[in-house]
């Protein structure tokens, strides 16, 4: 969550671990800002969309590379996550600008993520439909900070869930290439994650009107 040195943070527990810790210690000690690492997020996304997306194009070796590489680079982008955050805050290396970039490239990465999963299965609609769910669960919970509230990282399709099911998706998939070269765990996962995420968003949205109504 790059630059925000005050204000409420996502709650996770890999921040408290000891590898997490060590790591932003070594970024912080380096010319590394927190906004380059919620950049890099967004490049890990790119890898991680166009991967799943090459994964509908090629044959089973390739598919289960890009696979693979698609697991690989989804856990990249939180990790990128988490670390801008840690720098920024724990570090001491917040910047005035900070805030676009703790919330802009998530937005990006959602987008470019499912929709690459969306074009590998060769149902874009369903990709463009998880992510529109996705960054609207964001647009809910920033809706609230801005009205004075604080922000709601409830579920059941928050960004560590749906980076957690796509994940598992793509790894699951491998044993689906190698079984019968469908698609069905992947197009199964984006309709987790876009009824998830409409639900999340609408879960956010009744507890914010819930909260205002509560200042009257």
């Amino acid at each position: 969550m790059a630059g925000e040195g005050t204000g409420d943070r996502r709650p996770l527990a890999s921040r408290n671990t000891r590898w997490a810790q060590g790591l932003a210690r070594r970024m912080t000690a380096l010319s590394v800002t927190p906004n380059q690492i919620s950049q890099a997020s967004m490049v890990m996304a790119a890898l991680a969309g166009g991967s799943f997306w090459l994964s509908g194009q090629e044959d089973s070796e390739l598919r289960i590379l890009f696979l693979i590489l698609a697991a690989l680079f989804c856990q990249l982008r939180l990790l990128c996550n988490l670390l801008d955050g840690m720098v920024a805050v724990e570090g001491g290396k917040g910047e005035p600008d900070g805030p676009f970039w703790n919330e802009f490239p998530d937005r990006i990465a959602d987008i470019l993520i499912f929709a690459g999963v969306g074009y590998g299965i060769a149902t874009p609609g369903l990709g463009w439909a998880a992510a529109a769910f996705a960054v609207l669960t964001a647009y809910v919970r920033e809706l609230g900070r801005a009205t004075g509230n604080p922000s709601d990282f409830g579920g059941p399709m928050a960004k560590q869930h749906r980076m957690a099911t796509i994940t598992a998706a793509a790894l699951l998939s491998i044993l689906e290439v190698l079984w019968n070269g469908g698609t069905w765990v992947l197009t199964v996962a984006l309709w987790i994650v876009a009824v998830g995420a409409a639900v999340t968003a609408l879960r956010r949205g009744l507890n914010l009107i819930r909260q205002l109504k509560a200042k009257h």
